[in-house]
């Protein structure tokens, strides 16, 4: 009786080893991903699109997409969107990069309510946002006149401060003088 009780339990043991642990030696593929590409597919980025537009969230998208195509996947833009800004400021044609943020202001929003510069002194109580500043809010920075602030305007949008510099909008001594004094939103 005991030698049939030890085959029934050696018996189950193969089983169990059969169905549990025989997969420890190459029935399933592990795959490592690194924990810097988020989960991307080569070609891919990650774009914030914002505001005024039917979904706004983080869109997955392919790379070499155009701001209008992030403007599609965010579900186009909202019956309340302001078309000037969008007509005047934003290029649909410009290619999106990783980690760009695409914000398209409401009708109703004014789009940098905490400005309030004074022409005689100009001082101003927040950041110029770049994005969305007037001809006059950009010439009122450091070392920016009317040449550089038109090349700001039509080098829009940004998604960081720090592409004035690199697409060569500004020069490093321009770009020193207003990097504090500058934002992207």
């Amino acid at each position: 009786m005991a030698a049939f009780l030890s085959l029934i339990l050696i018996g189950l043991g193969l089983i169990w080893w059969k169905v549990a642990g025989g997969k420890r030696g190459g029935g399933d593929k592990i795959e490592i991903i690194a924990s810097n590409s988020a989960n991307l597919a080569v070609g891919q980025l990650v774009v914030d699109v914002g505001g005024a537009v039917n979904r706004p969230g983080v869109y997955k998208l392919n790379n070499g997409v155009r701001v209008g195509e992030a403007l599609e996947a965010a579900g186009g833009l909202a019956a309340d969107a302001d078309m000037n800004y969008v007509d005047m400021y934003l290029n649909r044609a410009d290619k999106v990069r990783d980690g760009m943020k695409i914000f398209i202001p409401f009708k109703s929003q004014v789009t940098n309510p905490n400005v309030q510069s004074n022409p005689n002194t100009q001082i101003t109580k927040s950041k110029i946002n770049i994005n969305t500043a007037g001809q006059n809010e950009l010439e009122s920075l450091p070392g920016v006149g009317p040449v550089t602030a038109g090349k700001i305007i039509g080098g829009r949008p940004y998604g960081v401060v720090e592409e004035l510099l690199e697409r060569k909008i500004v020069g490093q001594k321009v770009f020193d003088q207003i990097k504090g004094l500058v934002s992207t939103w």
